[in-house]
C-alpha cells in the first residue's frame, strides 16, 4: 500500500476525512471532513490568517459572495478561457484531461500533438482517441424563478456561475475598502472561502477535487514597486509554509511558470511544489497579476478603479501580487509531512508528528483504570483543569492504557496524561509524549 494509501486509510479510520456522501456510494470529487478533520482544517485556516492578516498593519479581511454578477466572469477572462483540454476515448467513451495522462504537454495541447504521442487509454488500454476539446470548469446555475426549459433568452439572463476562485470577490471589493479605509499602498485584502471547478477527472485523494476552500491575498502596489512586494511576499510564504505549518524546507521547491504555461493574468507566476506521496504538486501559488483584473473592472463596469496616492497626490491603477493556497492542498502536505511508521517495543505504531499548534488535541487525559472512581474523579479534575486551560482537550479511557497511546499517535495528540494511584497521594501525573514515547512525572500545578 503506497504512502498516500495509508493517510487516506488513517483520515477515514480516525475521523479526519470521509468520502462525500458515501452513505449513498459517494460522489467523485467530494470529501467530506470528519470531528478531527475540521478542528486540524480549522486551525490551518486560521493559522494563515494570524500570520498573513491580523499580524500586520498592511491587510484587511473581505469575505465576498459564493454567488455573483455573471459579469465579473467576463469581465475577468474565465468565461472564455477557464478551460482544461478534454479529451474521450471513442472505444469505452471515458474522458480525461489530455495534459494529465500524458507527459511533456501542458493545458495548450493540440489535437494532433496529443495524438501524436500515441497514449493509451487509462481504462480499455486502447488508443482510438477524440479530438480534444475545450471544457469550461465553472459550475453554471439558474438564480431567480426563471428554470433552465423557460423561454430561452429569459433562461440565459438568469445564468450565474459558482465561483472558480475567491479572488474575484476580493477584485469587486477593492473600490468599497478604498473609499471606507483609504488605505496606504501597499496593502492586501485577503479572503478565505469556497471556490468550485467541475474537474474532468478528480483524482489523487483531496489534492484535486471539485470543492476546495481557498485562501488567497490580492496585494495592491504601485506599479514601479512591483518587485519589492513580489520578493517579500516569496519570502513570507516560506516562512509561513515552514515555521507556522511545520513542512520540511527540502519538500518544498520554487517553479517559475515559462510565459506559454501561466495563466492568462499573469506577467510572472511562481508555483511553489510539495513532494506529496504521488509525486510533486503545486501547494501554493504567487502571480503577478499587473493591472489586468481592477483595468477590466474599470472598462466593464464604467467606474474608475484608479488609486489616489496620500503623500505625492498620484494617481494611478494599483498592479497586484497575488500569493494563493489551497486548504485541502495544504491539509494534504500536513498530513504527508507529519505520517511516519516507526517500532516501539516490538510493535510497529503510525504516529502523525503534528506541530502543536495544528494537532486537533494538545492534550488527551485518561485515568489508569476506568473501573477505580477515585482515579476516574482525579482524571475529570485534571482534564477539567487542562480543557479550561487549553480548549483542545480529549479524554479517553477506552481499552487498555497501549491502545490508547497508539490511538493519540495516529491521531497526532502531542501529550498523553496519564492519572494512577500514586497521583491520589502526591499530585503527580505521568505525561506520555508523542514522538520520542518517553514518560515523565509531572506535578498538576505544572502541566
Amino acid at each position: 500500500m503506497s504512502k498516500l494509501d495509508e493517510i487516506v486509510s488513517l483520515c477515514k479510520r480516525r475521523g479526519f476525512i470521509f468520502p462525500g456522501s458515501e452513505v449513498y456510494g459517494g460522489f467523485a470529487g467530494t470529501w467530506d471532513f470528519g470531528p478531527l478533520g475540521v478542528i486540524l482544517k480549522k486551525k490551518i485556516m486560521d493559522e494563515w490568517w494570524k500570520f498573513f492578516v491580523e499580524n500586520r498593519d498592511d491587510m484587511y479581511g473581505v469575505d465576498a459572495a459564493i454567488l455573483m454578477n455573471p459579469l465579473v466572469w467576463k469581465a475577468s477572462g474565465h468565461t472564455a478561457t477557464f478551460a482544461d483540454p478534454l479529451v474521450e476515448c471513442k472505444e469505452c467513451k471515458s474522458r480525461f484531461r489530455a495534459d494529465k495522462i500524458a507527459d511533456g504537454i501542458n493545458e495548450s495541447v493540440s489535437s494532433e500533438e496529443f495524438w501524436n504521442l500515441h497514449v493509451k487509454c487509462p481504462v480499455c488500454g486502447k488508443e482510438n482517441w477524440g479530438p480534444i476539446r475545450k471544457f469550461n470548469m465553472m459550475f453554471s446555475t439558474h438564480v431567480g424563478a426563471v428554470l433552465p426549459d423557460d423561454d430561452a433568452e429569459l433562461s440565459e439572463k438568469s445564468v450565474a456561475y459558482l465561483r472558480p476562485e475567491t479572488a474575484q470577490g476580493i477584485f469587486v471589493n477593492y473600490k468599497n475598502v478604498v473609499d471606507t479605509f483609504y488605505p496606504t499602498i501597499p496593502f492586501g485584502l485577503a479572503q478565505q472561502g469556497k471556490a468550485f471547478r467541475n474537474e474532468i477527472s478528480p483524482r489523487d485523494f483531496i489534492l484535486r477535487d471539485r470543492e476546495c476552500s481557498q485562501m488567497e491575498i490580492e496585494y495592491f502596489v504601485k506599479p514601479s514597486e512591483w518587485e519589492v512586494s513580489f520578493e517579500m511576499l516569496r519570502g513570507l510564504q516560506h516562512e509561513f509554509l515552514e515555521n507556522v505549518m511545520g513542512l520540511n524546507a527540502s519538500s518544498i521547491h520554487e517553479f517559475e511558470v515559462a510565459p506559454e504555461d501561466r495563466a492568462h493574468y499573469s506577467e510572472r507566476t511562481i508555483d511553489f511544489m510539495f513532494d506529496y506521496p504521488n509525486g510533486s504538486e503545486e501547494l501554493m501559488g504567487l502571480a503577478y497579476r499587473t493591472d489586468f483584473d481592477l483595468a477590466n473592472i474599470a472598462r466593464e463596469s464604467g467606474k474608475s478603479m484608479e488609486y489616489r496616492d496620500k503623500n505625492t497626490g498620484e494617481t494611478y491603477v494599483p498592479h497586484v501580487i497575488e500569493p494563493s493556497i489551497g486548504v485541502e492542498r495544504l491539509f494534504l502536505a500536513v498530513l504527508t509531512n507529519a505520517y511516519f511508521e516507526d517500532e516501539v517495543d516490538g510493535a510497529s505504531r503510525v504516529v502523525l508528528k503534528l506541530p502543536e499548534n495544528l494537532a486537533p488535541y494538545r492534550f488527551c487525559v485518561s485515568p489508569l483504570l476506568k473501573n477505580k472512581p477515585e482515579l476516574v474523579e482525579k482524571a475529570q479534575e485534571v482534564y477539567q483543569i487542562l480543557r479550561s486551560r487549553y480548549g483542545n482537550v480529549t479524554w479517553d479511557d477506552s481499552g487498555n492504557i497501549g491502545k490508547r497511546y497508539r490511538k493519540q499517535d495516529e491521531i497526532g495528540t502531542p501529550k498523553c496524561v496519564v492519572i494512577d494511584f500514586d497521583t491520589l497521594n502526591d499530585n503527580s501525573v505521568t505525561v506520555r509524549d508523542r514522538d520520542d514515547t518517553s514518560q515523565v512525572r509531572v506535578l498538576i500545578s505544572e502541566l
